[in-house]
């Protein structure tokens, strides 16, 4: 299946264990990730260097050509939230998925949209079996 991975960059990089543990997991099981890059150390400094109507471009067409949506929403970005709303507004299926204890929006947590999923996780093993379990379910 191929996966639209969403997380947050220039917002802040806090839970950027879990973006890793869950695109491992999403590789290994067999899916295709091509924004696997986000979950990288890197990817702050390789963003840096390029163009914002390069990436709006490569992103949107990542997301048309995508079967699913996983985004990590613990840490707030206004591109995740965008990429969410593009997802669901194609018709994807998408998982948003937060740490336990932290403020999400309520227009997330509020949306009654049928192709959207939100689940909070209390640590990385808990994150990557909720997004496994997801795709199993898409599929």
């Amino acid at each position: 299946m191929n996966v639209y991975f969403s997380c947050s960059i220039t917002g802040g990089r806090n839970e950027e264990k879990v973006y890793q543990a869950m695109v491992a997991a999403m590789l290994a099981a067999g899916h295709e990730v091509p924004t696997a890059h986000l979950s990288t150390t890197e990817v702050v400094d390789l963003e840096k260097i390029a163009e914002p109507v390069e990436i709006y471009t490569r992103d949107m067409r990542w997301l048309e050509e995508c079967d699913v949506v996983v985004a990590e929403v613990s840490t707030p970005s206004h591109g995740v939230g965008y990429e969410v709303a593009v997802g669901l507004k194609m018709q994807k299926p998408v998982l948003c998925c937060y740490l336990r204890g932290k403020r999400i929006s309520k227009i997330i947590t509020g949306n009654t949209n049928p192709t959207l999923r939100v689940i909070e996780y209390k640590d990385e093993e808990e994150a990557v079996h909720a997004v496994l379990q997801f795709l199993d379910q898409i599929a």
